[in-house]
């Protein structure tokens, strides 16, 4: 049964990250160049959070999230925090270039969550009331960016990362987190390796009772695709995961690939990708409502939520607004024709009362227009 959250029908959702604006680049870059304190980067990071949030508040989306806007790209923010992993040099030209990490010794194992992450979660809870989105790298797609040192098999390493995720899963959960997502950008280009993905997707969520959701893109590095193919290489290994939901690219691709997912079986939630992050051009809300029909013609509604194709960074403030926008007044649209197709109950008629039949001995005693009088009140004539 879906553990995710129960709310209205085709529920629209992000798939994590929103634009950065250029001046917000600039003042990063500086912190990495040691022109900003980590006090003033806080600052910064919480004002962003806090004007994506509304964005996405007056666009109308149903879950919404902190837009990943303390993270510089898809990797770092996880494996600067994770104890034993060494970066030697952590100045950057870029705040978006990727460090260089390496595991010299492996992970010590540790109930804790050392990453921080419930406390990003929190900050973000009290600033809306609504569901939350809380979404994180998978362990995969971190122990691509590693020189990995400490284990003799790559396997090793993704098991060990999943094992600190598992305890931040715990924690989030802890702090009120509902829906979790993890996300494998890393995934599509290494096929051959989707059994240890999902072994290590199960670690990360074993014995955290949220909804999952799993995202899996073909990368959106500077609004590019790193590679190119169809979402059947997550088969069958993917019917194993112990998540809730796939949250998958089509808008950029077509829909070609959801009748192999169908084929294959996925009976859980799908995150429909309508919106094409990889592109300036904003969506009509008339091309959202079709692409939305599309899908339900082999999903039915109650397993769609509607949200872009990946994360939103690479596109400016304005066309994220623009087609966030437009995702919802589609998405309404649908709603509105399938609200229209359910039939309308009829209202209860009222069940017909039998008459009273006065006992005989009492009639006989009473005046005849008395008895008359009583049985045309009784029945209601």
């Amino acid at each position: 049964m879906s553990r995710l959250p129960a709310l209205t029908t085709l529920p629209t959702t992000v798939v994590g990250s929103y634009p950065v604006p250029e001046w917000m680049e600039r003042l990063k870059t500086d912190y990495y160049r040691g022109r900003m304190s980590q006090a003033q980067l806080d600052d910064l990071h919480e004002m962003a959070i806090k004007a994506a949030l509304r964005d996405q508040e007056l666009a109308g989306i149903d879950i919404v999230s902190d837009g990943e806007l303390r993270r510089d790209n898809d990797i770092d923010y996880f494996l600067a925090r994770m104890p034993g992993i060494e970066i030697a040099e952590t100045a950057k030209d870029y705040y978006f270039d990727y460090y260089r990490a390496r595991l010299p010794a492996p992970l010590a194992p540790s109930r804790d969550a050392p990453l921080g992450l419930a406390d990003d979660f929190a900050f973000t809870a009290s600033q809306c009331a609504g569901p939350i989105k809380f979404s994180f790298t998978g362990p995969f797609s971190l122990a691509q960016r590693v020189r990995n040192e400490a284990y003799p098999e790559q396997r090793e390493l993704v098991l060990a990362m999943a094992r600190v995720l598992n305890a931040e899963a715990r924690a989030l959960a802890d702090r009120g987190a509902e829906l979790l997502q993890i996300d494998e950008p890393f995934l599509a280009g290494y096929p051959d390796q989707v059994t240890t993905a999902v072994e290590a997707i199960n670690v990360v969520t074993e014995g955290v009772d949220v909804g999952w959701a799993l995202h899996v893109c073909y990368g959106n590095r500077y609004a590019r695709p790193l590679w190119e193919g169809h979402y059947d290489f997550l088969f069958p290994a993917v019917l194993d995961a112990h998540v809730d939901q796939l949250v998958l690219e089509f808008a950029r691709k077509g829909y070609q690939d959801l009748p192999v997912v169908a084929k294959f079986g996925w009976d859980r939630g799908i995150g429909l990708g309508v919106i094409d992050v990889k592109s300036a051009e904003v969506e009509t809300p008339e091309l959202v409502a079709a692409r939305i029909r599309s899908a339900l013609e082999l999903v039915p509604a109650d397993r769609l939520m509607i949200n872009p194709d990946c994360g939103l960074r690479n596109v400016s403030g304005a066309v994220a607004r623009a087609k966030l926008a437009a995702m919802v007044l589609g998405t309404r649209t649908v709603r509105a024709e399938l609200a229209a197709r359910e039939p309308v109950a009829a209202p209860p008629q009222p069940v017909p009362k039998a008459p009273n039949r006065p006992n005989p001995a009492d009639t006989a005693a009473e005046p005849a227009t008395t008895s008359a009088a009583r049985n045309t009140v009784s029945q209601g004539v």
